[in-house]
């Protein structure tokens, strides 16, 4: 069958044009890919939460996890300034992040606070009952990543967040010292986490 002198031509451009929508194709592919590749992602989004940025100058330490009993129960750091001095604590401002590994409720993390407090200095019956309810008010029942962060506001008290939302303070000096003490006075009843905590940090 004879073929028309027109026909191939065509065909060529055809497949010319299959070919650079193709073309097109795989570098609107190829640029997305890129940009996936490529977008930044800021190494320092963290300090950008609200919990810590209010204070200006903290890093934090390094995560330090807390077993009980062979459980994981969460990963403790600070954010603190430079000169902090960890046996002056209640004088300066920082925070403390808990994130968690395990399901507890609020109302269990308030009742073990007050025990634990009770080991670092003596508080009176009214006190205990009342920072008590304060933190079953303020503390959720949590599961693993949620995050709890107390920050210590110098002769004010202490202020809480939760996954980056601020739920509360106990306006009380006599409660931040006691609270902070769980994990920073040497009568911690974790003095080996205590320990790994302050590491490198200044007495």
């Amino acid at each position: 069958m004879p073929i028309h002198p027109n026909s191939h031509v065509a065909m060529t451009d055809r497949v010319q044009r299959i070919r650079l929508r193709w073309l097109l194709i795989a570098g609107l592919f190829g640029t997305v890919q890129a940009q996936a590749q490529t977008a930044p992602v800021s190494p320092n989004a963290e300090y950008t939460r609200p919990e810590v940025a209010a204070l200006q100058g903290v890093v934090p330490t390094p995560p330090i996890r807390l077993r009980v009993w062979g459980f994981e129960v969460y990963d403790a750091r600070l954010w603190t300034r430079l000169g902090f001095r960890h046996t002056q604590y209640p004088q300066h401002p920082f925070a403390l992040e808990l994130q968690y590994l395990r399901r507890l409720e609020g109302s269990a993390i308030a009742s073990r606070s007050i025990d634990e407090m009770r080991r670092i200095g003596s508080l009176t019956e009214a006190q205990a009952q009342g920072w008590q309810a304060a933190m079953r008010a303020l503390f959720p029942n949590v599961g693993p990543d949620d995050r709890i962060t107390g920050v210590n506001l110098p002769g004010v008290g202490a202020e809480f967040w939760v996954n980056g939302l601020r739920v509360g303070a106990v306006n009380d000096a006599a409660f931040a010292r006691l609270f902070f003490g769980i994990w920073l006075d040497e009568r911690t009843s974790e003095p080996k986490m205590r320990i790994q905590l302050l590491q490198g940090l200044q007495p």
